[in-house]
C-alpha cells in the first residue's frame, strides 16, 4: 500500500493553487461514471479505499505517481482533475475514450489568452515534495506545460516505484540537480540539462541535491495505457531509483 505517498491538505499559498475539495468532487464523479466502488478502484491502482476517499473528500494530497496512476486509469487528463476551468469531466460526467497511439490527432485548441503571468499560475502541490505551477491561462488538450519544483527529498514517486503514463515528455532544468532514472538507465541532470523521454518507459525523478530543483516540463499526449501494475512498478535487482 502507498497511503504514505499521502500528507493532509494544508490551506496557503496565494490563492491560486486548486482546492481540494473540488479536485476530490471530480475524482468522485470520475469514478463512479465508471461504476468503480472506492475499494474496485483502490485494488485496481494496489491503494488503500481510505487513501482513495481522503483524496475525494479533500482531506488528503496525492504524489505524483499516485495523481498519474488515477488520470490513467479513468482515462482522464491531469487538468481534469486539478483545474476547475478543465470542468469537461463535471460537466459531463462520462469517460473519455482514449486515443489510439496510431491515430493522428487534431491540432491542441490554444487558451483564448497567450499571456500566462507569473503571479496568478495555477498551482499544485503534491505529497511527495513536487510543486507544479501550470504555465498556461487554461487546460491545453492532451498537452502539460508546467514549471516543476522538487523540493530537498522531493520524488515523483517513492524509492524503489517508478510511474509510466502516455505520451512522451522533455524536461529542462533550471535550478538544482536532479536525479533521473528510464528504465535501467541513469542520469544526473544539472543547470542547462535537458531531457527527452518515452512515458511509458517506467521512470522516476528525484531531487538529489540540498537545494530544491526547478525546471520546465512538456508532456504531450499523456493517455491511458494498459499497465500490468497500475501506477507504480517495483524496481528489480540492479535498477535504480529515480
Amino acid at each position: 500500500m502507498r497511503d504514505k505517498e499521502v500528507v493532509v491538505a494544508r490551506q496557503g499559498g496565494n490563492g491560486s493553487e486548486p482546492a481540494y475539495p473540488e479536485m476530490g468532487d471530480r475524482l468522485r464523479v470520475a469514478r463512479r461514471a465508471h461504476g468503480l466502488s472506492l475499494r474496485a478502484l483502490a485494488d485496481r491502482l494496489g491503494i488503500s479505499p481510505s487513501l482513495i476517499s481522503q483524496v475525494e473528500t479533500g482531506r488528503a494530497k496525492p504524489s505524483v505517481s499516485t495523481l498519474y496512476a488515477i488520470a490513467s486509469e479513468l482515462g482522464i487528463s491531469l487538468d481534469e482533475l486539478l483545474f476547475v476551468d478543465a470542468g469537461a469531466l463535471a460537466a459531463h460526467g462520462r469517460r473519455r475514450r482514449p486515443v489510439p497511439v496510431d491515430l493522428p490527432k487534431a491540432p491542441a485548441a490554444l487558451p483564448a489568452e497567450p499571456v500566462q503571468r507569473a503571479e496568478t499560475r495555477k498551482t499544485i502541490r503534491l505529497a511527495s515534495g513536487v510543486v507544479w505551477e501550470r504555465l498556461t491561462t487554461s487546460s491545453v488538450p492532451n498537452a502539460e506545460f508546467i514549471h516543476v519544483t522538487y523540493e530537498v527529498g522531493g520524488a515523483s514517486s517513492p524509492e524503489h516505484e517508478f510511474q509510466r503514463h502516455g505520451g512522451q515528455e522533455w524536461g529542462f532544468i533550471l535550478s538544482g540537480t536532479l536525479g533521473v532514472t528510464v528504465g535501467f538507465d541513469e542520469y544526473v541532470l544539472g543547470p542547462g540539462d535537458a531531457i527527452t523521454l518515452d512515458s511509458t518507459v517506467p521512470h522516476r525523478l528525484y531531487n538529489l541535491g540540498a537545494e530544491p530543483v526547478h525546471g520546465i516540463w512538456f508532456t504531450l499526449g499523456r493517455r491511458p495505457v494498459d499497465l500490468q501494475s497500475p501506477g507504480t512498478f517495483a524496481a528489480t535487482a540492479g535498477t535504480a531509483d529515480h
